[in-house]
């Protein structure tokens, strides 16, 4: 049987299937990052924004606190990007490799995951109406799952909740590191008065790199793990999980839920 013809459109690509129809599909591919010169780090992700998630990635790692600039190669095919960066810490005895479905591969020591920033206080931030909370997830523009079906998506929204940021990625990490490199450049971080959405179920990591962004509250349209709400009640970070028709539900620090 011959492999499916696919021809990159950028974010998605176009494929025809066994039984003769054209389909459209999410893009995965890996992206070498380097630093300096030298090879850190390979994650596969979805073209686009590359310069982006190599600065949240990083961020979230705590190998940087501030921007740097990124040298993206030229085409989406090329899929290798540096950092002139001076990293905070050298990831030495740590494997940087991922794929899109993981946070935290390649850490080799429960040392590695832990959080290295000081716990919000729940009395600070912005106090938002559970219905401005439930309606995050219709904001959450993306237009390549429209085509496939096949991205998550994360979103940084103001205390309104109109959207500041929205990315798309094959892996939902991604899509928030993604947000976070953003803000990153745009000198919004630490997200002191800002609520980060995501598309899919909420887990331990996406509650370390939102606790290492800064932001108060993390609304996600499926469900934590039990891990995940723990994380959250220790950093003073307000986590709603099931938004949606109009509701959510708040695991932690319902301080901040008018």
């Amino acid at each position: 049987m011959s492999a499916p013809t696919v021809r990159s459109r950028g974010a998605h690509a176009l494929v025809v299937r066994d039984d003769g129809v054209e389909d459209a599909v999410a893009v995965e591919e890996p992206l070498e990052i380097r630093v300096g010169g030298r090879p850190l780090s390979v994650t596969m992700r979805t073209p686009g924004h590359d310069d982006e998630l190599a600065l949240g990635l990083l961020y979230g790692e705590a190998l940087i606190d501030a921007p740097c600039p990124v040298d993206v190669a030229p085409g989406l095919a090329a899929n290798t990007v540096d950092l002139d960066a001076r990293l905070r810490v050298l990831p030495a005895a740590r494997s940087f490799h991922a794929t899109s479905s993981c946070g935290v591969c390649g850490k080799g020591a429960l040392e590695d995951v832990a959080v290295t920033v000081s716990p919000l206080d729940p009395a600070e931030g912005p106090l938002v109406p559970r219905s401005t909370l439930a309606a995050l997830p219709d904001r959450l523009v993306q237009p390549t799952f429209e085509r496939t079906g096949g991205l998550h998506a994360a979103g940084l929204f103001d205390a309104l909740g109109e959207p500041l940021v929205v990315r798309e990625d094959v892996g939902r990490h991604n899509a928030l590191d993604k947000v976070v490199g953003r803000a990153l450049l745009d000198g919004m971080l630490p997200l002191a008065e800002a609520i980060v959405c995501v598309s899919g179920r909420v887990s331990f990591e996406l509650v370390q790199k939102a606790a290492r962004a800064g932001a108060p509250i993390l609304v996600a349209v499926g469900a934590p793990s039990s891990l995940a709400v723990a994380l959250a009640a220790e950093q003073g970070i307000t986590l709603c999980g099931f938004a949606r028709a109009g509701t959510t539900n708040v695991y932690t620090h319902a301080e901040r839920v008018a």
